[in-house]
C-alpha cells in the first residue's frame, strides 16, 4: 500500500500504521480509500483477530484532514466527502473485530474523529486531542460532533468544538475520551496486551458486544431487545458449550469462533 503499513503478529493482532509522517499523517482522499480497503481485507481475513490503528513517527497519530483538498470543494462535493468519511468511520465503529486507536502525538480534526470511531483509544503521554475546525470556518465532517458528545458529554463537547482548544492525554483520560495513557515506549506493548485479553475470548461474543453497545446509540434500535436476542443467539454456538464446560471443569476455555 502507498499510504499504510500493515503487520500481523503471531497472536492475530493486525497493526495498521498511517505512514505519511512528513505530512503528519494527514487524511487525504486516497489515504482514506486505502484505509477502507485495509479494513475490508482485515475483516475478511480469518487470521486477523483484532486491529490497532496508529500513525507513523512520534509527532502525530493523524494531525487532521488534508486541508488542501478543501479549497476546490463546492457545498455539494463537501457533503459527499463528509458522507464518504462517515461511511469509512462507521465501518470501523461497527467492525466485528475490536479496533483500538493507539494515539501517538497529535490527533486533531479528522484524526480525532478517526480515533473516536475506534472501539477504544489508548494514548501516549505526548498525545494531543482537539477539533480545531472552527478556526477554518468549518465544522467537523466525519461524525466528530456526534461521537465527541457521546464520549465526553454535551457540555464538554460543545466547549472543545466551539473553542478549538487542544487537550493533553491526561485531560483526555479524565473526561473519558481515552481509556488509558501510557508512556511512548510502552504504548504499543500495552495496547497489544489489552487486545491479547480480548483475543482470548470468543470472537462471536466480541462481535455481539460491538453490536449491542452500538444499538444504544442507534435511534432506530431497541438496545435492550438487541441484547436479549444476541444473548439467546449465544446458546446456539459451540463457544457457549466450550465456555460453560471449561468453567465447570475449572480450566481455560479454548474458543474457536463457532
Amino acid at each position: 500500500m502507498e499510504y499504510l503499513l500493515t503487520d500481523i503478529d503471531e497472536t492475530g493482532i493486525l497493526t495498521i500504521t498511517i505512514n505519511q509522517p512528513k505530512r503528519l499523517n494527514a487524511l487525504s482522499g486516497p489515504l482514506m480509500k486505502e484505509l477502507g480497503t485495509a479494513m475490508d481485507d482485515a475483516l475478511a481475513n480469518d487470521s486477523v483477530k483484532s486491529i490497532i490503528l496508529t500513525g507513523a513517527g512520534d509527532k502525530a497519530f493523524v494531525a487532521g484532514a488534508d486541508i488542501s483538498e478543501f479549497q476546490t470543494l463546492s457545498a455539494d462535493k463537501a457533503v459527499a466527502k463528509s458522507k464518504d468519511g462517515m461511511e469509512l468511520f462507521r465501518k470501523i465503529e461497527t467492525s466485528s473485530k475490536p479496533v483500538i486507536a493507539a494515539v501517538n502525538g497529535f490527533a486533531l480534526g479528522g484524526g480525532c474523529e478517526l480515533a473516536m470511531s475506534c472501539h477504544m483509544r489508548t494514548a501516549s503521554e505526548n498525545a494531543k486531542f482537539g477539533q480545531p475546525e472552527v478556526n477554518l470556518g468549518i465544522i467537523p465532517g466525519y461524525g466528530g460532533t456526534q461521537r465527541l458528545a457521546n464520549l465526553v458529554g454535551r457540555g464538554r463537547a460543545n466547549e472543545l468544538l466551539m473553542t478549538a482548544d487542544m487537550i493533553d492525554a491526561q485531560r483526555a483520560y479524565e473526561i473519558g475520551l481515552v481509556n488509558h495513557v501510557f508512556s511512548s515506549e510502552e504504548l504499543m506493548e500495552k495496547t497489544k496486551k489489552i487486545l491479547g485479553k480480548i483475543n482470548a475470548k470468543s470472537p462471536l461474543t466480541i462481535a455481539q458486544i460491538v453490536k449491542c453497545v452500538d444499538a444504544n446509540y442507534d435511534k432506530n434500535a431497541d438496545g435492550y431487545d438487541v441484547e436479549a436476542q444476541e444473548f439467546g443467539n449465544c446458546f446456539n454456538t459451540e463457544d457457549f458449550t466450550e465456555g460453560v464446560t471449561a468453567f465447570l471443569e475449572k480450566r481455560k476455555a479454548n474458543f474457536t469462533g463457532k
